[in-house]
């Protein structure tokens, strides 16, 4: 059995997908680490936030409060938030 493209597609690399935007990337990370922003919004995070951001929890929609939820399968989100 082969993969379908878009299996194929889910597990390539950013660098790989579109090197263009990985370089985007690159370079805000780079300009991120070299410059002192002084807007609280855009403050450099830690790596353990990016991570959590960068997660399979981005591809879930969580609306209202823990517990009561308007759609079903948030018990992780809960447990987090």
């Amino acid at each position: 059995m082969s993969d379908s493209p878009q299996t194929i597609q889910h597990n390539v690399p950013l660098a790989e997908l579109d090197p263009d935007v990985a370089r985007a990337i690159d370079g805000e990370l780079a300009r991120q680490r070299n410059t002192l922003e002084m807007i609280a919004s855009e403050n450099f995070v830690p790596r353990a936030v990016l991570q959590a951001q960068g997660s399979v929890l981005t591809n879930k929609y969580a609306e209202g409060y823990p517990g009561r939820r308007y759609y079903g399968g948030c018990e992780h989100v809960d447990v987090i938030e």
